[in-house]
């Protein structure tokens, strides 16, 4: 068993966090009662206890025959309730705004928790606009300007060892390939997704340097078809001026978390 700090692991509570985080992962693709016991290495009758518990209780939803199950409502409240309570995203949202009217482009808020980046908050381009928010999704930090501008904040000896995972064709995944990366990301002080996590989009990332090392940053996402030399520019002119000020606008006071 585990420890953190000197105290002990609570094992029913550890297991009913990988449960959520397992439903969770699955997206839109629901888990039957054994496929989620082997994916946990628990006996079948401990997994149904637990199920109809957090079934009972919202955090899971299962289908009318009892026999699928899925990520429950409790989640999204507690998730919005995360976003409500932070004081770096409600910092940062009207400078999202600002950004997005004035560069015509998607705007993201994300923050590095592991291996990915998790999105806070987005402001959707007019010319371009998603059927699905990213608020609540992750993505791979190697593959995306902002997990690339909050691991350029990083030395690189906290760098996986790869093989890393393709999500398109540009992706870089050797350790080499991103360090190298890395290394123009710090030179220039952004990042740049060239079709590495989505084809056909361009992301120019910025790491908030309000804490040391940068667990947040803000991108600017742009469709290749609508990207000149000129706008670039302006994306790069105006991201620069946004993350200046919201650093800026940062003060003490606030709960520093873990």
């Amino acid at each position: 068993m585990s420890e953190t700090a000197g105290v002990r692991e609570v094992k029913s509570a550890a297991r009913t966090v990988e449960l959520l985080e397992l439903l969770a992962a699955r997206g839109d693709r629901p888990a039957r009662l054994q496929e989620l016991a082997d994916g946990l290495g628990v006996p079948r009758s401990s997994m149904y206890a637990l199920l109809q518990t957090l079934v009972t209780r919202g955090w899971v939803r299962s289908d009318t025959t009892g026999s699928l199950y899925g990520i429950g409502i409790r989640t999204l409240l507690t998730g919005t309730s995360y976003l409500d309570s932070d004081p770096r995203v409600r910092l940062v949202r009207p400078y999202l705004d600002e950004a997005s009217e004035a560069l015509g482009e998607t705007i993201h808020l994300a923050r590095l928790d592991g291996p990915d980046v998790a999105y806070l908050a987005t402001r959707e381009s007019h010319e371009y606009l998603r059927t699905i928010s990213r608020v609540g999704r992750r993505l791979p930090a190697h593959a995306g300007a902002l997990g690339k501008a909050l691991l350029a904040a990083r030395p690189d000896a906290e760098l996986a060892e790869g093989p890393y995972e393709a999500l398109t064709p540009n992706t870089r995944t050797t350790r080499d390939e991103l360090a190298a990366d890395l290394a123009q990301v710090r030179t220039r002080g952004y990042s740049v997704d060239r079709e590495e996590s989505v084809l056909g989009i361009t992301g120019y990332g910025f790491a908030l340097r309000y804490d040391t090392p940068a667990q947040d940053a803000i991108s600017c996402s742009v469709p290749v078809a609508r990207l000149t030399p000129e706008h670039e520019a302006e994306i790069l002119a105006v991201m620069r001026e946004i993350r200046t000020r919201i650093e800026s606008a940062t003060t003490g006071g606030t709960v520093n978390w873990r």
